[in-house]
């Protein structure tokens, strides 16, 4: 029969358990990220080992927190494997718990944009997306007039090339995948950008389209930013759309001043009223 040599102290099995399940999940999190950023398969496998990750976390804390009775009345050893398990286990699940009470005070929403009559449309991007993905319509819009009163089109007092530059220069900067860009042309008018963005963690896959208009005086620019999946963005389309337009409106602002120089207003035909100056 072994015997225990002196000093040798027992070591609780629930706290050994613990900091095994708890690094197990660390991997396991970070297998999904990489499944996910890399797209080396299909969205819902990722997002299931990323649930099974959290599930794993759950259960580290819970042993840890049992371990504790033993070592308390045992004087068993694990204190530390113990405390590190929920260390692990709580930083898996704070960025979860953060999405929960997103979800919690925000609309479910999914697609938002400066224009809800007539949203830049996704184009080269729409063989990325679901199939049968498009503008949610009125609904939408309702809730995202309630919730994101400040979402609207950003008027510009310089011609739609140098807007359009001015947004090439911001997404540039931002290190999106420009996947189709079309500077306005006197026979087209119109310059319309589509870019995929990603988000910081998990780099899920977010689409942009930014249209921009010349109007009298200036230009006008509309910006739309959709998730593929899911149905509530927990605010992030709305955010990004928020500082995509203060972007490119401080880009134009630090454009020297031959750039930033309005077009020449139209005439107005005879009996016309002219039209306001746009102002940023």
């Amino acid at each position: 029969m072994a015997r225990r040599r002196f000093g040798d102290e027992a070591r609780s099995a629930l706290a050994v358990w613990a900091g095994r399940l708890a690094w197990f999940s660390l991997v396991v999190a970070a297998l999904s990220v990489i499944i996910v950023r890399s797209a080396l398969l299909e969205i819902q496998p990722a997002l299931a080992t990323f649930g099974a990750a959290l599930l794993f976390a759950f259960f580290a804390i819970l042993l840890a927190l049992l371990s504790f009775i033993g070592i308390w009345r045992q004087g068993l050893k694990g204190l530390g494997s113990a405390l590190l398990a929920i260390g692990i286990g709580l930083a898996l699940l704070a960025y979860p718990a953060y999405l929960g009470y997103r979800a919690y005070r925000l609309p479910a929403i999914n697609d938002i944009t400066t224009d809800f009559n007539d949203p830049p449309r996704f184009t080269v991007t729409a063989s990325m997306r679901p199939r049968g993905a498009s503008y949610p319509g009125k609904q939408a819009a309702d809730k995202q007039r309630a919730a994101y009163p400040d979402i609207e089109p950003l008027q510009l007092s310089v011609s739609a090339q140098a807007a359009f530059e001015a947004a090439i220069t911001v997404i540039t900067k931002r290190k999106w995948l420009v996947v189709d860009a079309r500077a306005p042309t006197p026979q087209r008018r119109e310059g319309t950008i589509e870019a995929v963005a990603r988000t910081p963690i998990m780099g899920f896959r977010d689409d942009v389209s930014i249209r921009i208009r010349p109007i009298s005086g200036g230009c006008r620019v509309d910006v739309r930013s959709a998730s593929r999946y899911g149905i509530h963005d927990f605010g992030a389309n709305a955010s990004r759309v928020r500082a995509l337009t203060e972007d490119i409106d401080d880009t134009v602002s630090s454009m020297p001043a031959d750039k930033r120089a309005p077009p020449e207003p139209e005439k107005p035909a005879p009996g016309q009223r002219r039209q306001p100056q746009p102002r940023r």
